[in-house]
């Protein structure tokens, strides 16, 4: 195969949590980009049928669904559905999350229970789901979306000049660390299967914070700037075609060296 054709999606079926957000929207156009038929789901259907009817109208073969990802019943029912309408599935990307436990650690625990549900629990069972499909038509990819957070503690030289939290909630870092080992885990498990396991961990994006903040966490990378719309749409495609068909279980930090220096 031709190393340019290897990195298309043609013929392949994805499926993508979220897909409105600000990391969302553009994996959702790097994935009709490449040519896959994509799904996009979550709870907010409206604002995913705005991104989808966008993507349709330039030439996308992309759906918006239902997805509430703290009952089992509806993350079944998704994959079902999908394969219903496609007949399979080839590369799951698991991005959408709650942020309803990150206001500060002073919280009960119901709240984090809540958080843990969603952003954890949820990423188990529908990997385990799509994995099961996945296995059937002899391979696949599956592609976390963790964070930098996940992979170093938290900076309070970011927050100087500001009036921003400068000792965030534990769950994010919680989760998204948890998140590194599970992607190994599930790549161990699925790897028999041809079924490739890995995950993206994004820098901060750039969303119009204030511009001390901006200025701090600039100059904590090693290219000088935040993340924009399209930095992760590379990576994206690259991991759910045949282009990375040896990787698996790896741990990508896309933030500009953040994590590095």
């Amino acid at each position: 195969m031709n190393v340019l054709d290897s990195f298309s999606l043609k013929g392949k079926v994805a499926l993508l949590t979220g897909g409105a957000g600000l990391y969302g929207r553009q994996m959702a156009e790097a994935l009709v980009e490449a040519e896959a038929v994509t799904y996009i789901a979550s709870r907010n259907l409206e604002e995913l049928e705005k991104v989808a009817e966008a993507l349709r109208a330039e030439g996308g073969d992309i759906t918006a669904m239902p997805l509430d990802l703290e009952d089992e019943s509806s993350i079944q029912a998704l994959v079902a559905e999908i394969i219903l309408r496609s007949g399979r599935l080839d590369v799951l990307v698991n991005n959408a999350v709650t942020r309803c436990a990150c206001a500060d650690w002073d919280q009960p625990m119901e709240i984090f229970d809540r958080s843990l549900r969603i952003n954890a629990s949820s990423l188990f069972a529908l990997t385990r789901l799509a994995g099961e499909e996945m296995k059937q038509q002899g391979g696949g990819s599956v592609i976390n979306i963790g964070s930098y957070m996940g992979l170093l503690g938290p900076d309070p030289l970011n927050y100087v000049g500001t009036d921003m939290m400068q000792h965030p909630s534990p769950i994010y870092f919680y989760e998204k660390g948890g998140m590194v080992n599970f992607t190994r885990f599930a790549a161990s498990v699925l790897g028999p299967h041809n079924i490739r396991v890995n995950a993206i961990h994004p820098g901060g994006f750039f969303n119009h914070q204030p511009e001390a903040f901006v200025g701090n966490y600039c100059a904590n990378t090693m290219l000088g700037r935040m993340a924009n719309g399209s930095d992760l749409k590379g990576i994206l495609v690259f991991l759910a075609s045949d282009a990375s068909s040896y990787l698996t279980g790896t741990n990508i930090p896309v933030d500009g060296g953040y994590t590095a220096k």
